[in-house]
C-alpha cells in the first residue's frame, strides 16, 4: 500500500505522461518510471500496471483524432492498420522478454529507453524526398509498407516489454520516414490500443496487474490525453518537447542504478 504522498506523485505522473501521449507522442514511458521509482512494484508489476492504462487512453487518443479528421484519412487507416496488426504478435513478445529480466536490469532497460525516446525527440527530422532535377518536395507519399510492419513491430516488442503503449516510440519514427505530426499521433494511437489490450492480457494471466495503482496513474493519465490532444491542434509544442527531454535524460542514471 502506498502513501497519500506516493499516489499524489503519481497521479501528477500520469497526467503529464497522458499530456505527452497525444501532444507529441513519448510521455507514455512516465508512468513506467513513476511505478518503478515510486513504488515497491517488481518488473512484471510495474510493466502490467502500466500497460493496463494505456488501453483507455489509447481509445480515447484514437476518437479524438476520429474528431478532428485524421483517422477519417485513407492513408492515416491505412499506417494505423498496419501498425495494429503487427502488435497482435510483438507485444507478447514483449512480455514474455520481461519475465526474464531481472528489477536490476529492468532498471537499465528503462533507463536506455528514456535516452532513446529523448534522442528521438531531439533528433526527429521528416524525410523529404524530392524531385530529380527541380529539388521541389514531393507530396503525398506514404511510407512504405515494410518500413511500417517493421516499426510496428520493434515498438510493440519493446512496448509490452517495459508497459508503455506505443506511440513514444512510433510517432518520432513515423515523422523520420515522413509522415506527418498529426497523422502519426493519430495512427499512434491506434496500434497503442492494441499494445495495450494484449499486453494487459498477458500480465493479468500472469497476475502482474495492481488494479489500485492503475487506476491512481490512469485516471488522470486519462484526463492528459484529453488535453494533450488540444494542444497537439493548438499550440506549439517545442516547449512541451524540451521539457520531456530534459526530464528523460534526468531520470535515466538514476533508473539505471536505482534498479
Amino acid at each position: 500500500m502506498t502513501s497519500l504522498a506516493t499516489d499524489v506523485l503519481l497521479a501528477l505522473f500520469g497526467l503529464v505522461g497522458g499530456i505527452g501521449i497525444t501532444a507529441i507522442g513519448p510521455g507514455g514511458v512516465l508512468p513506467t518510471i513513476a511505478l518503478f521509482l515510486l513504488t515497491p512494484l517488481g518488473p512484471a508489476q510495474v510493466a502490467g500496471t502500466a500497460i493496463v492504462t494505456h488501453v483507455a487512453t489509447g481509445v480515447a487518443g484514437s476518437a479524438a483524432y476520429v474528431r478532428s479528421g485524421q483517422l477519417r484519412e485513407r492513408h492515416t487507416r491505412r499506417v494505423a492498420g498496419l501498425l495494429a496488426g503487427v502488435a497482435v504478435v510483438g507485444t507478447p513478445v514483449g512480455v514474455l522478454l520481461n519475465s526474464l529480466v531481472s528489477a536490476r536490469w529492468f532498471g537499465v532497460v528503462l533507463g536506455v529507453f528514456a535516452v532513446v525516446v529523448a534522442a528521438l525527440v531531439v533528433l526527429r527530422r521528416p524525410v523529404v524526398e524530392r524531385e530529380p532535377g527541380t529539388g521541389r518536395p514531393v507530396t503525398g507519399r506514404e511510407p512504405a509498407t515494410g518500413s511500417i510492419l517493421a516499426i510496428g513491430a520493434g515498438v510493440a516488442v519493446a512496448a509490452g516489454l517495459v508497459g508503455v503503449g506505443g506511440p513514444m516510440l512510433t510517432v518520432p519514427v513515423l515523422v523520420v520516414v515522413g509522415l506527418p505530426m498529426l497523422e502519426a499521433l493519430a495512427a499512434a494511437q491506434v496500434q497503442s490500443v492494441v499494445i495495450a489490450s494484449a499486453g494487459a492480457v498477458g500480465y493479468l494471466l500472469d497476475g502482474s496487474i495492481d488494479w489500485r495503482l492503475a487506476a491512481v496513474v490512469g485516471v488522470p493519465e486519462l484526463a492528459g490525453v484529453v488535453i494533450g490532444w488540444k494542444v497537439a491542434r493548438a499550440l506549439p509544442t517545442k516547449r512541451l518537447r524540451i521539457a520531456l527531454v530534459v526530464a528523460l535524460v534526468a531520470v535515466a542514471p538514476y533508473l539505471v542504478l536505482h534498479g
